[in-house]
């Protein structure tokens, strides 16, 4: 037989013990860096009137590149840095960043410029590493321990560590009890995410039976049924549909049904926008209703929409009416999934059962703070460009980037622990006691829940913890229960991001696909 201690040691090697947060920032880099770009694509400016006609003027992103990290002297030399000379010299460990941006002015489309927009912390360990490049017998010469994990940064000297962040799954209907004037309401609810953005959709049934939806940007609830016409079911019967044919769930819709105060999705329409600007023109409120119900109301669902498809292109308004109609049945689902909970089909979910958790690393954690720094980077250069087009300058990308604006936002998160989203203790000083603390801080998982409140439930093992998070190694005191760590044979998977190969999956599995076209007819 073969020997256990052997394959221990070939497990529990040191290239294990960071693994999670070293795959996840490699993904970071092969991919979600230039997805960011990509969802930005063009940076808009108010330019016009520049020469005898007016016109147009843009800047067009391309491809982003990760450099090795470097260090610029006091005289201008640039050489390469490793992580020892970072930690000695209290330097950050980065890497250039250089991306690919065209302008066009109207119709002069000028040559694409290569240019540097700024620094990039870089993991150490990771694949721009530079000591991905040296054998492990070879970084002893580089004065680095060959058996360091890695998977921490390197920022004015200080190893900075992220926090893997445990939280609620997002695009999932999840389904509750909760108490209002001694009345039990049900609760039907889904965090609804898509490019950073996370919204909270609720349906709940109160006590005349009736359905309410509310989610960001509006003010109080709105009727089911209403919202529903809103989105483009225009009869009953199809509102119904949405969401069952069961005849105790018909019961319930029919007494929706006959509250409703809107026949057409016209009118519905004009609800939705009544409620959100009352006392304006009626074509404000449609407008504004509109932008409301295809930006804040389930969110997630906006995929569906093309990228390059914009306002006035051929088969705008029927891509937008799809998608409404793909939120309207979603909203149908949970629906039916609150009316489940009324007559006992399905059971209240349990917010801490590990399948409805979501684990934020370190690749996922740089992905938001890169999109909110970009944003930051992109208007500054919409900015220098209008200033420098008003005091009658020629137009260059090379001027309009100033490289520290990005470097900054990057950098102050990852050197305080203030991430965005108004997260605290993200990124903490890695813990050198001993090799053991660094095994522990490296592997953590926090809670994003108060540690003022009691959160029992939260605060207790949970059976299907087993095998994932480590049932002993918690602090005493406020944070136990919430500052976990994993077991130590914990893989992490990560999701999958061809989405249509996924739906092809489950149509050979014999899922019949819903092609919605103009009314809501299936084609």
């Amino acid at each position: 037989m073969l020997d256990r201690s052997i394959l221990s040691r070939a497990y529990f090697s040191g290239d294990h013990v960071a693994r999670h947060q070293l795959d996840s920032f490699n993904h970071f880099l092969e991919h979600n860096l230039q997805k960011v770009v990509d969802e930005q694509r063009i940076i808009e400016t108010d330019i016009e009137n520049r020469g005898k006609n007016s016109e147009a003027v843009w800047v067009e992103l391309g491809t982003i590149r990760v450099k090795k990290p470097m260090v610029r002297e006091a005289d201008g030399s640039q050489s390469t840095l490793f992580p020892t000379e970072a930690r000695l010299r209290n330097l950050t460990y980065a890497a250039p960043l250089e991306l690919d941006m065209t302008l066009v002015q109207g119709d002069i489309r000028g040559e694409p410029i290569t240019t540097t927009i700024g620094q990039l912390p870089i993991m150490v360990g990771s694949m721009a590493c530079n000591l991905s490049e040296v054998s492990r017998d070879e970084q002893a010469d580089h004065g680095e321990d060959p058996y360091d994990p890695g998977g921490y940064f390197i920022v004015n000297g200080s190893e900075r560590v992220l926090m893997t962040l445990e939280d609620l799954a997002s695009n999932k209907i999840m389904t509750e009890f909760t108490e209002r004037y001694n009345e039990r309401i049900y609760v039907a609810k889904v965090f609804s995410q898509y490019r950073g953005y996370r919204a909270l959709v609720v349906v709940e049934k109160n006590k005349k039976n009736l359905l309410e939806v509310s989610f960001p940007s509006v003010a109080g609830h709105l009727r089911f049924v209403d919202l529903m016409r809103a989105l483009g079911l225009g009869t009953d019967r199809e509102i119904v549909e949405a969401v069952s044919t069961d005849e105790e769930i018909l019961t319930y819709m029919m007494q929706n049904l006959e509250e409703s105060e809107c026949d057409s999705v016209e009118s519905g329409v004009m609800y939705v926008g009544k409620k959100l600007a009352p006392n304006q023109t009626k074509e404000y409120q449609r407008r504004r209703a509109e932008f409301v119900l295809d930006s804040y109301l389930l969110p997630h669902l906006n995929y569906l929409m093309p990228e390059n498809l914009k306002e006035g292109d051929e088969g705008y308004e029927k891509t937008v009416e799809s998608v409404r109609l793909a939120k309207a049945h979603y909203l149908g689902r949970m629906a039916e999934a609150c009316f489940d909970l009324v007559l006992g089909r399905r059971k209240v979910d349990d917010k801490d059962h590990y399948s409805n958790k979501r684990l934020k690393l370190a690749g996922d954690l740089m992905e938001d703070l890169f999109r909110i720094s970009l944003n930051r980077l992109t208007r500054d250069i919409k900015y220098q460009l209008e200033r420098a087009s008003m005091r009658h300058r020629d137009l260059s990308i090379s001027t309009a980037v100033r490289a520290d604006v990005l470097t900054e936002r990057l950098l102050h998160p990852l050197a305080t622990g203030n991430w965005v989203g108004g997260r605290t203790g993200v990124s903490q000083l890695m813990d050198r006691t001993d090799r053991m603390s660094v095994l522990s801080h490296l592997r953590r998982v926090i809670s994003p829940l108060s540690r003022s409140q009691p959160h029992f439930e939260a605060r207790d093992l949970h059976p299907t913890q087993w095998g994932r998070i480590c049932p002993s190694e918690t602090p005493e005191g406020p944070n136990c229960g919430l500052v976990k760590n994993f077991a130590q044979m914990v893989e992490i998977s990560k999701g999958y991001d061809n989405t249509e190969e996924v739906k092809n999956i489950f149509y050979n599995l014999g899922v019949e696909p819903l092609t919605l076209g103009i009314g809501g007819e299936q084609q």
